[in-house]
């Protein structure tokens, strides 16, 4: 048997209208209430989140102005190093040394390094062995500068200092580069073994000498020389038997 469906009296109808009324009223309240969260926000971080914007702003803006003008710089250095080589090929020493003079302090190291190195070889030339030195000794002191070029900078201020220092000066500066492998290994340890000479260790000269006259990536040259400075101090450097029973010393370049 159906029942009969169930009447909405008038009280019911009124309830439910009272429901929808309370939840849009709580709706508006909870509107209102992010909106004054929004605001007090807004008036206790806004200056700040602002502050910040443009902050981030000015960082970006300062680092493309700063990398535009490094890169101008670099360019501006790059022409005067080339106008440097061009003087000096044409032999106008001074005027080289003229057109070097806004890049020795240059930011960019590769340039700092090469003009100093250019200018050091310049005042050599020029008999400047003074002037010479302090601009190799810039280089290798100049602890922003890559290695190599320190290195190179060391082994050229100490050739020219060879004999106004002790022995030991040189030994103790470039015993760290007159080892094999080391890409300034015939340099270094040709000086470091001639110092050993003038300190009386032919006992550390002479195996030296013959690593030096051993190794493949020396110049042929260099050597040479090694060769014949280990067998004055009686220590063989000659690897080839063939070489050694015919009195052969290693082949020099020839220009």
């Amino acid at each position: 048997m159906a029942l009969p469906p169930e009447k909405t009296g008038p009280s019911t109808k009124k309830a439910e209208r009272d429901a929808a009324t309370q939840d849009v009223f709580l709706q508006e309240v909870d509107d209102a209430l992010r909106e004054d969260q929004i605001r007090t926000i807004w008036v206790r971080y806004g200056k700040i989140g602002i502050g910040v914007v443009v902050l981030i702003i000015a960082g970006l803006l300062g680092w493309m102005l700063w990398e535009n003008q490094k890169q101008a710089a670099a360019e501006t250095q790059g022409e005067a190093y080339v106008k440097a080589l061009d003087t000096l090929e044409a032999g106008n020493l001074d005027g080289a040394l003229k057109a070097l003079v806004p890049i020795e302090n240059a930011e960019q190291d590769g340039y700092r390094a090469t003009a100093r190195l250019l200018k050091g070889g310049i005042l050599q030339e020029k008999g400047d062995i003074k002037g010479a030195i302090a601009a190799f000794a810039a280089v290798a002191k100049d602890e922003a500068v890559s290695q190599p070029y320190r290195d190179l900078a060391l082994i050229r201020q100490s050739t020219l200092e060879f004999d106004t220092v002790k022995p030991q000066v040189i030994v103790d500066r470039l015993k760290p580069l007159a080892v094999p492998g080391n890409a300034w290994f015939g340099s270094a340890g040709e000086l470091v073994g001639i110092a050993y000479m003038r300190m009386g260790k032919n006992e550390l000269a002479g195996p030296l000498f013959a690593q030096i006259a051993k190794d493949k990536k020396v110049p042929a040259t260099l050597r040479s020389r090694a060769q014949q400075l280990a067998g004055l101090m009686g220590v063989d450097a000659v690897e080839d038997p063939e070489q050694a029973a015919n009195g052969q010393s290693i082949p020099v370049d020839r220009p």
